[in-house]
């Protein structure tokens, strides 16, 4: 199988390149989507385009673009296109980035107006690179947001800051209404899926968010179908819950090319159910589980249901 190349015909993935094809399993009826195609959708893509911003949505080959981007639901990712990290689950492309664009907080900030956002997604590819991780930038984005859209909420997706001190406290401070960071998979699969990451980290990048600014509301997913067992996915909503986190994602890896981490399992419907009833049992506010569920799909109507379950709890 070919590998896929950008738009300057480079490998977006040059450190898998070489590595032998893994088998690509045959999707079950409860994956497929219908391929993108409507006036909503173009809509989107011309506002993105003409702003000159990327999504996570195009770059990641979310299954969902055609139903979010239907809606003008489009998720921003902020400081380029190009990760330092190399993931194998992820197809956003990996190298050395270029400079940050300090007009981007405008440009999102627009977007966002344009789109008519109640509730808007930033995320970002990984920045090691810079000092700070990225923090001052997303905090940056925050603002202009506030600034342009004061009625839209605000909900950050971000790099887990390996090493980089005082990058957490540096969001917080712009007050995202959600904190989100992904552990993406059990730890006993990072090596293998999430090799640049730490388990530990994540857990306690999230921990401290809470230490920080308690009324932020904070989120975290993984995927299923990489080899994981249930007793280890269990242990991830223990920790989670450990560290305070409010809200889980659950939903199927979906291999984007055959030198990425083969899908080693579909998991049915009915499981991801059963997964949303224990999670709830363990004091999760909110949860979503299906197999195309992702951190930013249906994420307006999910915040406005976070906050309701929040208010409900505090008056018991």
């Amino acid at each position: 199988m070919a590998v896929v190349l950008d738009s300057t015909s480079r490998p977006r993935h040059p450190e898998k390149a070489h590595r032998p094809d893994t088998p690509a399993a045959s999707k079950p009826p409860w994956i497929r989507v219908k391929a993108p195609h409507s006036r909503g959708y173009a809509e989107t893509r011309t506002i993105v385009r003409a702003h000159g911003l990327h999504t996570v949505c195009e770059e990641a080959g979310c299954p969902n673009i055609g139903e979010c981007w239907d809606k003008k639901h489009a998720t921003f990712m902020v400081m380029g296109d190009t990760c330092t990290r190399a993931c194998a689950f992820c197809n956003v492309k990996t190298g050395l980035p270029g400079a940050l664009d300090s007009a981007e907080p405008a440009r999102v900030a627009l977007a966002t107006s344009k789109l008519g956002l109640r509730h808007v997604v930033v995320t970002s590819v990984d920045r090691d690179d810079l000092d700070d991780g990225g923090a001052a930038h997303f905090a940056a984005i925050i603002r202009a947001i506030r600034a342009h859209c004061p009625a839209t909420s605000i909900e950050v997706l971000t790099p887990d800051f390996l090493r980089k001190d005082g990058a957490a406290s540096i969001v917080v401070a712009a007050r995202p209404d959600v904190f989100n960071h992904n552990l993406e998979t059990v730890p006993a699969k990072y090596l293998a899926v999430r090799p640049g990451a730490r388990y530990y980290v994540s857990i306690r990048l999230l921990q401290q968010v809470k230490e920080i600014d308690a009324t932020i509301f904070t989120k975290s997913g993984i995927m299923l179908g990489l080899g994981e067992q249930r007793h280890e996915v269990l242990q991830v909503m223990d920790d989670l819950r450990a560290a305070d986190v409010d809200f889980l994602t659950i939903g199927q890896y979906l291999q984007p090319t055959r030198k990425h981490h083969p899908v080693e399992r579909f998991v049915p419907p009915e499981e991801f159910k059963s997964y949303e009833t224990i999670a709830y049992a363990k004091g999760f506010l909110m949860v979503s589980a299906s197999p195309l569920t992702r951190s930013s799909h249906h994420a307006g109507d999910a915040f406005a249901r976070l906050r309701a379950a929040r208010e409900a709890r505090s008056a018991r």
